[in-house]
């Protein structure tokens, strides 16, 4: 039965609709009539008095189909069928009774008026009752057999209901419930639905089966409403957000649009790209290995080499999906230069000694190491085993091949650490000095520089995903201050650095000031648009919580050991002056480090790098401190 139903319905034309809607209202009409001579106890409704009556439900039927078309009854969907088309109906019985009064008088069937007025509340009834019952009967046809989106929604005031009844009209979803911090509405049933308490949102989502929570609180602070979401998909919910339908069309005050902080305030200085002089001399036409060319820093290289247009580029990074992204990038910019892959680690040695034979290499930039300072320090076997081994296997490799220039990507951490991965990266140092000491065909080199904004796991990103979650911000220490560079700039600060390089050079950029973390996170909180909360503004949105240095964290890091500086051609670009260890006691240390790393022996391997690496005591110590 619903089968035909469903077919007669989608099959008729607009038109023929509209002409159903008249002849049903027509009927509608007839039969209000027979019901209000059956309801008036003063007239005999037989069939003899129906007979009588006929011509008055010619006219009555004629005058009510006319008043129905020029009220616009038929042309009303079904699905649109609520107050204003009640109204309507309403006017249209009022007028067809008045149809059926005027001449009923004027012909004399001396029909009481109340019958008339009883008519038009019983056409009313009898007309809003077809089109409702119709409109139900249509809506589950055509639903029936649909996998329609159960939503929750968050929020049961005017932007809640204004929603419900919006989605009423919506054939994909539908809404299952209310939930509303205000007590005074819960339990209630507000445009239809049950509004229930916030705690009940688990259970909620089990037992009625909820696909999607919907928070329509757009009055609420973004903060706030960042704080909810995330607390709702914590419980594994599919959380959105809704504005306000009268920001939408402009009633409301919009959300403003807030320009990101730009990056000169975050450095505390200008920024020197356009400072930095162009290297395409050094490497147009070379055949240039990048290792971690799937990192942060290795993907800036290959972008920035490709504008230099070399013959070849051969990418190394152990991450499949890194690697994979990388070489995509590239094959779509790199017109004509040759594109190699190689999904492996700078700790296969035969690997990379074939890599580099084969492809002919002549530079090799080493970005590949691990730098996530609390991973390191929770691993550090692992640390050491990547960064300072595979840093002596890629070195060696690259001047057995000879490879013309080998530079090392370094880290302020490496300055006087107080942490495992400081102390892979000054050791990692240490082998390169070593081998330029000794090298005569490969010029090896070294740079050094600070935190890079927006690098994977760096301050920014993570500030960025807590504001945008409503905070807190986390800050392991009031006065804690760090060196700030662009990507863009590390990765022309190790271009130039091999152009220069005339062997055993360690490079640093001249970053200006130490950057103050604390301005930093007040700067991003501010740049998004909120107000920072602290004792002074208790109302503000988001809080800077102070969390306690990290093992291993230094307070202030540095960028050289030694006060020694050398000029090189650029002014902004400075060649440090260190001092290093000699080849034996090089090869005591890696051969003291590669019996601990192979025992897995932590306690051994942080021995040896106190022994060969200059810590800051001061540094460790209070780390020590503030981790016990």
């Amino acid at each position: 039965m619903t089968t035909v139903f469903y077919e007669l319905v989608t099959s008729l034309s607009r038109h023929q609709k509209q002409a159903v809607f008249s002849v049903f209202d027509a009927i509608a009409i007839v039969a209000a009539l027979i019901a209000a001579l059956a309801l008036e106890a003063s007239v005999r409704a037989d069939a003899q008095t129906l007979i009588d009556l006929a011509p008055l439900f010619v006219a009555m039927v004629v005058g009510g189909t006319l008043t129905s078309w020029w009220l616009g009854l038929p042309r009303i969907k079904l699905n649109a069928y609520e107050t204003r088309g009640i109204v309507r109906t309403a006017a249209f019985a009022a007028t067809t009774g008045l149809v059926g009064a005027i001449p009923s008088g004027a012909v004399g069937l001396a029909l009481p008026g109340g019958i008339f007025f009883i008519f038009s509340l019983v056409l009313l009834f009898f007309s809003a009752t077809w089109r409702i019952a119709l409109r139900q009967m249509t809506i589950r046809i055509y639903r029936r057999g649909q996998s329609r989106m159960r939503v929750l929604v968050y929020g049961a005031g005017q932007t809640g209901q204004q929603l419900i009844a919006a989605l009423r009209h919506d054939d994909a979803i539908q809404p299952v419930a209310f939930v509303d911090d205000n007590p005074t509405l819960q339990s209630l049933v507000v445009s239809g639905l049950r509004v229930y308490a916030p705690s009940r949102i688990k259970d909620l989502v089990v037992e009625k089966q909820i696909d999607r929570v919907i928070l329509a609180m757009p009055s609420i602070s973004q903060p706030a409403l960042a704080r909810i979401a995330h607390r709702l998909r914590s419980i594994g919910c599919e959380v959105h957000a809704l504005p306000s339908f009268a920001e939408l069309i402009g009633e409301g005050e919009l959300k403003k649009r807030v320009a990101p902080v730009s990056l000169d305030d975050l450095l505390g200085r200008n920024r020197l790209e356009r400072d930095l002089p162009s290297v395409s001399h050094a490497y147009s036409g070379r055949r240039i290995m990048i290792t971690g060319a799937g990192g942060s820093i290795g993907s800036e290289l290959c972008r920035q080499l490709i504008a230099c247009r070399p013959e070849r580029l051969v990418l190394v990074d152990h991450s499949e999906l890194a690697l994979y992204n990388i070489h995509k990038e590239m094959c779509d910019i790199s017109e004509g230069i040759a594109l190699v892959p190689v999904l492996g680690s700078v700790l296969n040695e035969a690997q990379m000694r074939n890599a580099l034979n084969d492809h002919g290499v002549e530079v090799v930039l080493h970005a590949a190491a691990y730098k996530h300072l609390p991973l390191v320090e929770d691993n550090p076997i692992e640390g050491l085993r990547n960064n300072v081994f595979g840093t002596k296997v890629m070195a060696d490799v690259a001047r057995d091949a000879g490879v013309e220039r080998f530079i090392l990507v370094s880290s302020d951490k490496a300055v006087r650490p107080t942490n495992v991965m400081g102390a892979s990266k000054r050791l990692a140092e240490l082998v390169v000095q070593d081998l330029a000491t000794r090298a005569s065909g490969t010029r090896f080199s070294m740079v050094r520089f600070g935190n890079v904004l927006g690098s994977s796991g760096s301050v920014i990103p993570l500030f960025e995903e807590q504001i945008a979650r409503g905070g807190p911000v986390t800050l392991t220490d009031p006065q804690v201050t760090r060196y700030f560079m662009t990507i863009s700039e590390a990765a022309r600060l190790v271009l130039l650095a091999g152009s220069f390089a005339r062997g055993g050079d360690l490079f640093v950029l001249d970053m200006g000031d130490p950057v103050p973390i604390r301005n930093l996170a007040r700067q991003m909180i501010e740049g998004a648009g909120y107000t920072v909360k602290d004792e002074d503004h208790p109302d503000g949105d988001i809080e800077i919580q102070i969390t306690g240095l990290r093992r291993g964290e230094k307070l202030h890091e540095e960028l050289l050991i030694s006060p020694d500086m050398l000029t090189t051609p650029h002014t902004k670009i400075l060649r440090a002056q260190e001092s290093s260890l000699s080849e034996i006691e090089v090869a005591t240390a890696l051969k003291d480090l590669r019996r601990a790393v192979e025992a897995l022996d932590e306690n051994s391997a942080r021995a040896i790098i106190a022994r060969w690496v200059e810590t800051d005591d001061r540094a460790t110590a209070a780390g020590s401190a503030q981790s016990g």
